[in-house]
């Protein structure tokens, strides 16, 4: 822990998700001559470098401007995991916010070790947020990943027992901060301190969040015992109807859904769409009974710009070439309301 010009006198991990709370989390450690890598997760419920939100925003401009590296990591199959069975409970939607930080603590932690890192941090504020960022669920995460005096919170540390880094006087206590709550005031100061100008505004980014994610990937939890990436990411598109235990339709809202729900298409789905006239394009995912084929055409006639006529022909394309019309009256509302998932 040289102080020497150029070198530097530490070396932190932290939590970053390219938000405010994090990245002045990492320029407080910066400042104080320790080296800062990065982690960066994503995942398939939002968390990655498409979203323009505090959960998911690129992190190489701020990673370029103050001088610090960043590693992404894929949670994949272990967040899914805990998504569909988390230990600590779930907030007002499907987010697992205390089992999702666990996780990435011991991530961290595994890169802790593997860099001879001295400890971890996290923009985490005392307060902000209460389903993980009250004091008690605080003290839950630093138990359930071992990291006692290990886990630094530079944005709360005054309000917070000194860890072993504080103690050691590798990181100076009276220099980090006592922000508590969810206000953004001393955040936006020290952001005009440091030069932090491009930052997104908070909100979650996490599509757990959400309250019509939440009921489609319910409902897809419900119904589906294997679940697929492909499963996953087609829960972001279309308007989703269930007809029975082993059978959904995905109908598309717009031309970006139409062209996402056919790249996420497989081979076992089955492809409907009304051509020649404004059509959306629909997949029936499960039981393509002659039943169920003939409603999910009602449904996808429903969203034509046919929709107003007595019948729509809506057209099953099928991979094989041999294509097969049905003549369909739309749906009504009513019959809508009863399948939709909201």
């Amino acid at each position: 822990m040289s102080t020497t010009n150029g070198v530097k006198r530490g070396h932190a991990i932290a939590l970053f998700s390219g938000g405010l709370d994090s990245a002045l989390a990492i320029l407080l450690i910066l400042r104080q001559n320790i080296e800062v890598t990065a982690l960066t997760f994503m995942t398939h419920f939002g968390c990655d470098l498409g979203d323009r939100s505090s959960c998911g925003s690129d992190p190489y401009p701020a990673a370029e401007k103050f001088g610090f590296n960043v590693k992404l990591m894929h949670l994949g199959q272990k967040f899914v995991d805990i998504v569909r069975n988390p230990r600590f409970g779930r907030g007002r939607n499907m987010n697992v916010c205390t089992d999702c930080r666990i996780l990435m603590l011991n991530e961290a932690k595994e890169l802790m070790a593997m860099v001879g890192a001295d400890f971890i941090i996290t923009g985490e504020v005392l307060g902000q947020r209460p389903m993980s960022q009250v004091r008690d669920k605080l003290n839950l995460i630093v138990n359930q990943t071992g990291l006692k005096g290990k886990l630094l919170r530079p944005l709360s540390a005054k309000l917070l027992p000194p860890t072993d880094a504080e103690l050691s006087g590798l990181v100076d206590r009276d220099r980090l901060e006592s922000i508590s709550g969810r206000s953004r005031k001393r955040q936006m100061e020290l952001a005009r301190e440091f030069g932090l100008e491009d930052y997104p505004s908070p909100a979650s980014g996490c599509l757990l969040t959400d309250v019509g994610y939440s009921n489609r990937l319910r409902d897809l939890l419900a119904n589906t015992e294997h679940i697929t990436f492909d499963d996953l990411n087609l829960l972001r598109v279309g308007r989703h109807f269930r007809l029975d235990h082993d059978t959904k339709v995905i109908v598309g809202r717009n031309e970006q859904d139409n062209k996402m729900i056919l790249a996420y298409k497989q081979p076992q789905h089955c492809h409907l769409e009304a051509l020649n006239i404004g059509s959306p394009v629909t997949l029936l995912i499960g039981n393509n009974s002659e039943e169920n084929l003939t409603e999910a055409a009602r449904i996808t006639a429903r969203y034509t710009s046919a929709k107003d006529q007595p019948t729509v022909t809506v057209t099953w394309v099928r991979d094989d070439g041999e294509n097969r019309a049905f003549e369909v009256s739309p749906v009504t509302d009513e019959e809508t309301s009863r399948a939709i998932v909201r």
